[in-house]
């Protein structure tokens, strides 16, 4: 999704913000900069489509990069956006391993013992530093537009979007914590409510819309993109789902069926549950931890319980509004291809 010339640019700004932390910490001492070097480590890699997302559509609205200085710096701002949620959620899921290694919370568990602290000391270190590390980022990705070489006016609608990303970012997340813990599970609707707030505003939404702000794009023309860009967001989320329960261990980049394994309520449950093949479902979920044969029964039930084709459905549907707005006159040709571009993308990620 990045085209191969911006990637170093990118890349380049994204070190910069994560040396100037480093640099902060190296001079503060203690476990400080073990954290900042953890920091990097969990920003390292990756497609960072967010950044490029604001390029693109910067590019997309005829955006001149000699006249915009403060681009990079916007863009590597919504990557580090992404990597505090990211260290953030690692926590309230109480995972310690991220891409096969441990993460900033797993790290900092190790070093923990190392010290000689005992299981609970070591585990309360470790959440401890991956909560500090994406208070940190995130004050980092805020700090980045709050500086940026941009005039006063796009500054304050740069900071709006980045707010609005992190109010209902985490009100998702919070949505997402209370329907899994609770007693009843929600209806599909506020599972997809809380699916669409988890990631599309800060993923799609946002990005898209900055890079329009910053070429100078029309009030109506980055309304559109707002609106495709939470469906663009949406439907990726969904594919995501469908990844988790039906993915490749490629796809997926962990187990197949991980979600299965791990019994996440997720859409595709949601609408398994209103199939009167729910019984069979939630009986194959409830063992899908055991292993891959259970997790094979799982996805078999799933998928003739309706809710696979339901779920793919609703995708298509998601994604055809895309193309439906990207058709909208107040767009240029260069971002209407753009959306559809991104549209074809989100598809071809569909198990």
């Amino acid at each position: 999704m990045i085209p191969v010339a911006e990637r170093p640019a990118i890349d380049d700004a994204i070190d910069d913000a994560l040396s100037r932390v480093q640099g902060r910490a190296d001079a503060l001492g203690g476990g400080f900069p073990a954290l900042a070097a953890a920091m990097s480590r969990a920003a390292a890699g990756g497609k960072r489509f967010r950044p490029a997302l604001v390029s693109a559509s910067f590019d997309a609205f005829g955006g001149d990069r000699a006249a915009a200085p403060g681009l990079y710096s916007i863009a590597a701002a919504f990557e580090l956006l992404h990597t505090a949620f990211v260290v953030h959620d690692d926590v309230i899921d109480h995972d310690t391993v991220r891409r096969g290694i441990p993460n900033v919370a797993g790290e900092f568990r190790m070093r923990g013992r190392r010290s000689g602290a005992d299981a609970a000391g070591a585990a309360q270190l470790g959440d401890a530093a991956a909560i500090l590390a994406g208070d940190l980022l995130l004050h980092e990705a805020i700090r980045l537009v709050a500086l940026a070489d941009v005039d006063a006016p796009t500054r304050e609608r740069l900071l709006a979007l980045l707010d609005d990303a992190v109010f209902v970012s985490a009100a998702g997340e919070l949505a997402d914590v209370e329907n899994s813990v609770a007693a009843e599970p929600a209806d599909p609707a506020g599972i997809l409510e809380a699916t669409f707030n988890k990631t599309a505003v800060y993923s799609f939404s946002a990005p898209l819309c900055a890079g329009a702000v910053m070429a100078g794009a029309s009030a109506p023309a980055i309304e559109v993109l707002d609106r495709a860009g939470g469906r663009l967001g949406l439907a990726f989320q969904l594919v995501d789902d469908l990844i988790g329960a039906f993915g490749s261990t490629v796809q997926a980049g962990r187990d197949a069926g991980g979600d299965l394994r791990e019994s996440k309520r997720t859409p595709l449950v949601a609408l398994a549950r209103e199939s009167s093949l729910w019984p069979r479902v939630s009986d194959a979920l409830a063992v899908a931890h055991t292993g891959p044969i259970a997790v094979r029964e799982a996805q078999v039930a799933l998928e003739q319980s309706g809710a696979r084709v339901r779920l793919r459905h609703l995708v298509f549907d998601t994604l055809d509004d895309v193309r439906a707005q990207a058709r909208d006159g107040a767009l240029t040709h260069d971002a209407s291809a753009l959306l559809y571009a991104l549209a074809d993308a989100v598809e071809k990620r569909i198990p």
